[in-house]
């Protein structure tokens, strides 16, 4: 045991920030109570971000692999819970919890060890077995094939566990089913207490009992909101250094717009049964029905005027404004900054079959569309750690290393798709479908782009009590009419009218996602999932 420690000393300690650094220094946030202070109390169990390692071992030099680091040096008073994984692919830029027992009982020792996994006889994985009404949350990583001492690790307290689930890949061994994942809480929201402790995960075909099965559980979730996440002042300054600028395609043709702009152009609410007296929007939205549920009662629509209908459309990009969510997220260890645009209407699709891109006339238009890219920021330090962007009915989550930055700063980009109005980290074209057939998000640089932190408002933030909810958030129903296409006919015309195949036609119907089959006004962002779950 004394070989393996010595075996890790001599590894090089390596800071976080060697391979990825921020384009600027970040500040010092303004001053607030618990927010970005290091620390956070989860109930008798202190934890704090160590975001510095020593290498153990990788499983290869190229992207394919990952390597394994233990976090040093860890504070006195702290103890490890588990070690930290990351995929070659990416440059280092990661974290992992350590604890500190300030209650009494809320840490333990192993009694023991469960060897899980060994590669080329340098690097072996210990899954800690716990003493009675414990768990562990972290595997011990070694050099050496000996047990590591059981004061090397701490499990915790079990009701200061919550379960935990699979995230991304990191390594597929490719032999035996064994794959290595980073973890997160199986239940996340703005109410679940599942706390990510930055630990991973080994998964083996052959035994599930070597897999980790519990992160930490915020017990204190209720008590420290107003302490742990940002103030109004810590918010501000969050969005303007992290804030991303949002490039239009160059051929867009259907601009975001404020939510003011649209009702006092000439936005009418609608109300079944009385659909020949459609009523104009007050300004800030006031007149909207307020609460209830989306039961198809009310709707929203464009000017009656033809003139005015298509001027409406094409929105406003000097009025635009965004309007922002923040909430607590993984137990309130971090803070998701939601960024939500609204575009008055949601434009055509485009579909590639084969070499040939395919206008597809009406179909994929809809009144009213509402987008919107999250930041997800360490309530420990302040550091923005990932983003969403949302694409159509789902969306992708991206590491800060893989964001482009403004030169300078520390904001990122991004890139709405052309008519549709997707949100991507990087210009392109992304097809949904396959590389054959599939209908076409295009995204490219223009001098049309939506610089967040230039004009936005805080909508919503549900901790903070001086934030006070816009009327128009609470209109539940809505934000277009609904209108059902018979799409097969609507190919049909197309195919006549360019002379495609027929089975390029049934191709493409195979893959088209199923919003495209009707034009339906979306509902605005307090209806969504991700308002109070986790993005999907």
């Amino acid at each position: 045991m004394g070989n393996c420690f010595t075996t890790i000393k001599e590894t090089k300690l390596i800071p976080i920030d060697t391979n990825f650094k921020f384009s600027s220094p970040l500040p010092s946030w303004p001053p607030g109570e618990g927010f970005a202070n290091g620390t956070i109390d989860l109930g008798g169990l202190e934890v704090r971000q160590i975001t510095t390692f020593t290498k153990i071992f990788s499983t290869s030099d190229d992207d394919n692999g990952a390597t394994f680091f233990e976090p040093n040096p860890i504070p006195n008073g702290f103890s490890m819970l588990g070690c930290y994984c990351q995929s070659n692919a990416t440059p280092l830029f990661g974290w992992v919890l350590a604890g500190k027992d300030v209650s009494g009982g809320t840490l333990a020792s192993p009694v023991d060890y469960t060897l899980v996994l060994s590669v080329n006889d340098s690097c072996y994985i210990w899954l800690p077995t716990p003493p009675d009404g414990y768990n562990p949350v972290g595997y011990a990583v070694t050099s050496s094939s000996e047990k590591p001492p059981v004061d090397r690790i701490r499990c915790v307290r079990a009701d200061l566990t919550d379960e935990c689930e699979t995230d991304g890949l990191f390594w597929d061994a490719g032999d035996g089913g064994v794959r290595v994942y980073s973890s997160r809480p199986k239940t996340r929201g703005t109410q679940a207490p599942g706390v990510n402790a930055g630990t991973f995960i080994v998964e083996d075909d052959n035994n599930s009992s070597y897999s980790i099965s519990s992160c930490l559980k915020n017990n204190n979730f209720n008590n420290m909101l107003s302490s742990f996440m940002p103030n109004l002042a810590q918010v501000n300054a969050l969005v303007q250094e992290y804030s991303p600028r949002i490039y239009l395609h160059p051929s867009e043709t259907y601009l975001p717009s404020s939510t003011s702009w649209y009702f006092t152009n000439g936005a009418l609410l609608y109300h079944v049964g009385d659909e020949s007296n459609p009523i104009p929007v007050d300004p800030t939205g006031s007149n909207l029905p307020q609460g209830g549920s989306n039961d198809g009662t009310y709707w929203l629509d464009l000017p009656v005027d033809e003139t005015e209908k298509e001027r409406v459309k094409k929105g406003d990009l000097q009025t635009c404004e965004v309007y922002i969510h923040v909430k607590p997220m993984l137990g309130a260890t971090f803070s998701d900054i939601v960024i939500w645009v609204f575009y008055p209407f949601n434009g055509p699709s485009t579909a590639k079959l084969g070499l040939i891109d395919v206008p597809l006339g009406r179909i994929g238009e809809h009144v009213g569309d509402w987008e919107h890219i999250t930041m997800r920021i360490s309530n420990f330090d302040g550091v923005l750690y990932r983003a969403y962007f949302a694409e159509h009915s789902g969306g992708t989550w991206v590491d800060t290393t893989s964001l482009e930055f403004q030169d300078g700063t520390n904001n990122f980009t991004g890139y709405s798709s052309l008519h549709g109005h997707a949100t991507y980290h990087v210009p392109g074209v992304v097809l949904q479908g396959t590389d054959v057939v599939g209908l076409r998000n295009d995204t490219a640089k223009s001098d049309m782009y939506i610089d967040v932190g230039a004009k936005y408002s805080i909508m919503a933030a549900e901790y903070i009590d001086t934030v006070i909810e816009p009327p128009w958030l609470n209109y539940l129903r809505k934000w277009g009419p609904k209108i059902t296409y018979e799409l097969g006919i609507e190919l049909e015309k197309l195919a006549n009218s360019l002379g495609i195949l027929e089975s390029a036609i049934e191709s493409l119907l195979e893959i088209l996602p199923s919003e495209i089959y009707e034009e339906d006004g979306p509902t605005g962002p307090k209806v969504k999932a991700s308002w109070e779950g986790d993005e999907e």
